[in-house]
This record gives C-alpha cells, sequence and structure tokens, in this order.
C-alpha cells in the first residue's frame, strides 16, 4: 500500500475486513474518520485510517467498548492499560461461563428437577468464605457430641475443599456434588454415626490430643515410604527394606505404647505371609469407606491431589513379613 495514496470506503473495508457500513459507523462515531473526501462527497482513507480501523475491528472482536477505543486512539489510555482492563472482563466471563457449563453437565447427567438447578446454581456462584461456611457448619453438626480432643475437631475441619480461582470444569461438577452431599441429611447423618461409633471408647479423648495424632501422622508417612517401597520392587530381604520396616514397627511399638518385641512385629505383619486383613481394620475401612469415601474423592479432584484409597495404602503383609523377619504360621525365615 501506498502511503501518499488515499482509498475508498469499498476497498477499505476489502482490506480490513469491516463492512462498508462498519467503517462509516467507526467514522459518523468519531472513532475512525476519514482522511478525505472526493469531488462527489465519497469517503477516502489512507494507510494510518486503515491501520487504526484493523485495530479497531481486533479490539471490537475482542469486546472491547466503543469507549476504550476512542481512549485509546486519542492517546488517552495505553494499549496495554486497555488489554489489562479488559483481560480481567474476560476472565471473569470465562469463569462465568464454566460454572454455566458445569451447572448444565450436571443437569444433563442427573436429570435435575427445577429446583435443583437454582440450587446448583446458588453452590457455584458461593464465594470463598459461604463455601467455607457451608463446610464448616457440615463439621460442627457430625462432630457434636463427640468425646474427643477438640484438636481432632480442628483437624476434621481442616479436611475441606479449596476451589481454586481459575477451576476446571470437572472441579466445579465436584463441587456441585459436594455441597450437594454435606447438605444431605442421609449422609450427614451416616457421617455422624461413623465417628460416634469409631471414638466410643474409654480413650478416645486420648487418642485424639496432639501427641497422638503427631504420632499417627509420623506413623502414616512412614507406611506410605513402605508401600512406595514395595511397590518400587525393592527386595523385603535388603537392608534398605530392613530399614523402612525397622521404623514401622518402631513407629507401631511407640503407638501402642509397648515395646518393639517380635510379638508386636507379627501383629503388625498380620500374622505372617498370607495372612489375610485383620476383621477390625477390614471393618473400620469399609466403615469409613462407606461413610466418608465419596467426600475425600470429591475433595480430591476438587483440590487436585491423590485420591484417598485405604486398600491401596496397605503394605503387603508378605514383603512385611519378610523385611521384618517374621517367621509365618508353617515356620522361621
Amino acid at each position: 500500500m501506498d502511503d501518499n495514496e488515499l482509498y475508498p470506503i469499498g476497498e477499505v473495508a476489502g482490506r480490513t475486513g469491516l463492512s462498508v457500513s462498519a467503517v462509516r459507523f467507526y467514522a459518523d462515531a468519531g472513532i475512525v474518520t476519514p482522511t478525505g473526501h472526493t469531488e462527489a462527497g465519497y469517503r477516502l482513507y489512507d494507510v494510518q485510517a486503515i491501520a487504526r480501523l484493523e485495530l479497531v475491528r481486533t479490539l471490537r472482536e475482542l469486546d472491547a467498548g466503543l469507549d476504550d477505543i476512542r481512549r485509546l486512539l486519542a492517546d488517552e489510555t495505553t494499549l496495554r492499560d486497555l488489554a489489562t482492563t479488559h483481560l480481567a472482563l474476560v476472565e471473569d466471563r470465562m469463569r462465568s461461563l464454566r460454572a454455566r457449563r458445569a451447572v448444565l453437565r450436571t443437569i444433563v447427567k442427573q436429570h435435575s428437577l427445577a429446583e435443583q438447578v437454582t440450587l446448583m446454581h446458588k453452590l457455584v456462584s458461593l464465594s470463598d468464605d459461604d463455601r467455607d461456611r457451608l463446610i464448616d457448619q457440615f463439621w460442627d453438626e457430625v462432630s457434636a457430641g463427640l468425646d474427643v480432643h477438640p484438636a481432632f475437631v480442628e483437624l476434621l475441619h481442616r479436611m475441606r475443599p479449596n476451589l481454586p480461582e481459575e477451576p476446571t470444569t470437572g472441579q466445579l461438577e465436584a463441587w456441585i456434588e459436594l455441597a450437594d452431599l454435606v447438605l444431605d441429611d442421609d449422609f450427614r447423618r451416616s457421617v455422624r454415626e461413623f465417628f460416634h461409633h469409631a471414638f466410643s471408647a474409654a480413650r478416645a479423648r486420648q487418642v485424639t490430643a496432639p501427641p497422638t495424632l503427631e504420632l499417627i501422622e509420623r506413623h502414616r508417612r512412614i507406611v506410605l515410604e513402605a508401600k512406595a517401597a514395595q511397590q518400587s520392587g525393592l527386595p523385603p530381604d535388603s537392608p534398605r527394606a530392613q530399614e523402612i520396616a525397622g521404623r514401622l514397627a518402631a513407629s507401631a511399638a511407640e503407638l501402642a505404647g509397648e515395646a518393639d518385641s517380635a510379638q508386636l512385629r507379627s501383629r503388625l505383619a498380620g500374622g505372617g505371609r498370607g495372612a489375610a486383613e485383620s476383621p477390625r481394620a477390614k471393618d473400620f475401612r469399609s466403615r469409613f469407606t462407606g461413610a466418608l469415601g465419596r467426600y475425600h474423592s470429591l475433595v480430591a479432584t476438587i483440590n487436585g491431589t491423590p485420591q484417598l484409597d485405604l486398600a491401596r495404602s496397605v503394605v503387603a503383609r508378605e514383603w512385611l513379613a519378610d523385611a521384618l523377619e517374621v517367621p509365618g504360621p508353617a515356620g522361621g525365615s
């Protein structure tokens, strides 16, 4: 294009991708006025005007407002400032659209009723404070009357979803389901019954005190270390495996308040090679999974953390028995 040449409106429209009526509109709105006119009064535009019209078209496609564009072209604002402001608006709109998509997908999946749609829309639109309040109300209700140390109740309250600033549709769908779950009377009742059954013993307050909770957490980390070692194929008779198993036994002894002995190690390994999971452990895992399995799964999805799987977190008893060098039912090793 010749910098000194003036182009008629039809050619300008073709070069900018705008319609002739749009070029006229921007001229009449004082955004990009013609550089000149023919003797017959037809509008003419130079290269700079065409470039400005191309910028206007791009900004309008990005939903920038006419007043903002006018200020930009008049050098009353910078392109960076305009983009920053508009980016915030676009991101807010995207969050809103993701929320709507999550609601619509949930409606399709669940064949939701009209009143449920209204509730889902409210749930997905809650503020961070509102979401925290909803989860706190749930834990307050299910732990009411539970004879445990206050630190344990505080620990329960920390098991909560943290919806990111820009959640995926899957995270929003998980939040809708979780919020609906904690509002369900039957679910609240089942969780409450689980905790009152699990912590009904006389020592419940002692075993839920901070020192014991710290021991439990330390023991859990060693269990996970042992599980990872077993899954990696580390031979149970290797020095590294025996060192991990030894720390696991010592931790279990500390939790049980007894000495690290052959008897304790035998119990820890479930009685040796080929032993099944104890009925008590199996019952607890079943009750926990039934009461809180879905809750933890949804929280993990929302928080982007690994899914909790109690069954898979158990170290294989044969591997542990060999690492601890515990004799099996038929003899020693």
